[in-house]
């Protein structure tokens, strides 16, 4: 099928079938599209947190918004974002990058110095809301690939950020979280949305088209 079929065929599902797992090549899959995505600068400023164990996602449940679905699907992708910039992260990901192209470390060192001078005076809360941007484009990928392996999904920010950061324990990493993705197989019995018609407005109200 193409990319359009797909997206297509996808909808963001209201009831997971508890009994059904994704199998771990599948959920493989959609990791490598969340981590192929593009970022600003590169600089991959969100880290995934998968969660599959049972007794953790009972932990996030009373900071969902649909509980249902924390407890039922088999995985619960969390995009967790940078909550600051730094010089240390900012290098990080230079120096690896220079490493792997077998590049002196340095090599890039008059654009993350201008990256510095951007972004490192400014509050911490608006390069997180930077930083947090960053993970919707992964989110889309992710939920692509999802359903071009059939792949049931509903992606989320109906839930309590801070209890899921202090049950993953984001903080200590330097991460806040932004959204996430339950990912599963729908219970074809409780998935009312499944049988509905997949409404968007017509191209001509979504498209401004200016041209001569």
């Amino acid at each position: 099928m193409s990319l359009i079929e797909n997206l297509e065929w996808r909808h963001a599902v209201k009831a997971f079938d508890p009994n059904k797992k994704v199998s771990k090549a599948d959920i493989e899959k959609i990791i490598e599209a969340a981590r192929l995505a593009p970022t600003s600068s590169g600089l991959q400023q969100f880290r995934l947190i998968l969660v599959s164990d049972q007794e953790i996602k009972e932990k996030l449940v009373p900071g969902a918004l649909n509980p249902d679905s924390m407890r039922d699907c088999s995985h619960i992708m969390v995009f967790a974002a940078w909550d600051n910039y730094t010089a240390e992260r900012i290098d990080k990901v230079y120096d690896y990058t220079t490493d792997e192209r077998e590049l002196p470390r340095g090599r890039f060192s008059s654009y993350t110095d201008k990256l510095k001078e951007i972004y490192l005076d400014l509050p911490a809360e608006v390069n997180f809301a930077h930083t947090s941007r960053q993970t919707y484009i992964a989110l889309g990928l992710a939920l692509a690939q999802a359903a071009e392996l059939k792949i049931d999904t509903c992606p989320a920010e109906g839930f309590d950020n801070q209890v899921v950061d202090e049950v993953l324990g984001l903080q200590e990493m330097g991460l806040k979280s932004v959204s996430l993705i339950y990912i599963g197989y729908s219970d074809e019995e409780k998935d009312w949305v499944k049988p509905l018609k997949k409404v968007r407005i017509p191209r001509e109200e979504f498209v401004i088209d200016m041209h001569s």
